[in-house]
């Protein structure tokens, strides 16, 4: 510890070389990051005999784009992106309106057993998914949920995070709106929908880019419960590719690259509501 000091003190005194710590830092976390995306990428354009060579070279001696239609034409590639898109957007959707109604009750309605109740249903952040993966499973081929969108989508609506997440951020806006409100006229259901939500677009936009994100790349519950091309995801066609058509790397990343795609022009879309989301959420504390 005491040959730290030094350099650390040496780091106070010369800001421009804090500075460049940070930017390599930033630069190196940036590359271990993107090689791997632009390997996928190399590799997907690449003909079937490079990708398949016992010596690989990621760098295509020859680029391949037809590669993109040939993925599409294997497996309904489409199919399973709209798919996707239905069963994250629909998740994320009700998990929000769920979320915020929840978050708003923790953080503004006072009734009895309301820490309690917090705490409670904050542990279940610490249950793996895999644990209640068997009895979401029972209860929904009991309810004859399986291979069906209510079946795919309800068990994932309702989590701990969105509702924690969402509450930090009602606490930290003043109740002095509230009341305002109030004053003139509103009840409470007009308070939280005028006053609370509009204020809360950040917030509720994060945990939806969040949610969204997490279902795309869920593949676990789509595994186990669909059974046909009209559910199946894009996680779950990566894994029917495989098993279809065999090691052919090049056409199984370019079918990850395809599904990787939607979630980048996402992130640029919505990184202003992201940053401020992350940023806002923080404030509430008390």
């Amino acid at each position: 510890m005491t040959s730290d000091v030094p350099a650390l003190a040496a780091l106070r005194r010369s800001p421009a070389a804090a500075r460049r710590l940070l930017v390599f830092t930033c630069f190196l976390v940036t590359a271990v990051t993107l090689t791997p995306i632009v390997m996928m990428v190399l590799v997907a354009f690449q003909s079937d005999a490079e990708s398949m060579a016992a010596r690989p070279s990621f760098w295509p001696g020859s680029w391949h784009p037809e590669n993109i239609g040939r993925a599409f034409d294997l497996v309904p590639l489409g199919r399973y992106l709209l798919n996707t898109v239905f069963f994250a957007g629909g998740t994320a959707l009700l998990e929000t309106v769920t979320a915020a109604l929840a978050a708003y009750a923790f953080a503004r309605l006072r009734f009895r057993g309301r820490s309690v109740l917090f705490g409670v249903y904050l542990t279940t952040l610490m249950i793996p998914s895999q644990v209640t993966l068997i009895p979401q499973f029972i209860l929904v081929a009991k309810l004859h949920g399986v291979d069906t969108w209510p079946g795919m989508i309800l068990p994932h609506a309702f989590t701990a995070l969105g509702v924690f997440l969402l509450r930090q951020f009602f606490l930290g806006v003043p109740r002095d709106y509230e009341e305002a409100a109030r004053l003139d006229g509103a009840n409470r259901w007009q308070t939280f929908i005028r006053v609370i939500v509009p204020l809360a677009i950040p917030a509720i936009a994060t945990l939806a880019v969040f949610k969204f994100i997490s279902q795309w790349n869920n593949l676990l519950w789509p595994l186990v419960i669909s059974n046909s091309d009209s559910t199946r995801t894009a996680a779950v066609g990566l894994q029917v590719f495989q098993s279809t058509n065999g090691t052919q790397w090049n056409l199984l990343l370019m079918a990850a690259a395809i599904t990787t795609v939607p979630l980048i022009v996402l992130f640029f879309l919505t990184q202003r509501w992201f940053v401020k989301g992350i940023t806002m959420s923080g404030l509430g504390g008390r």
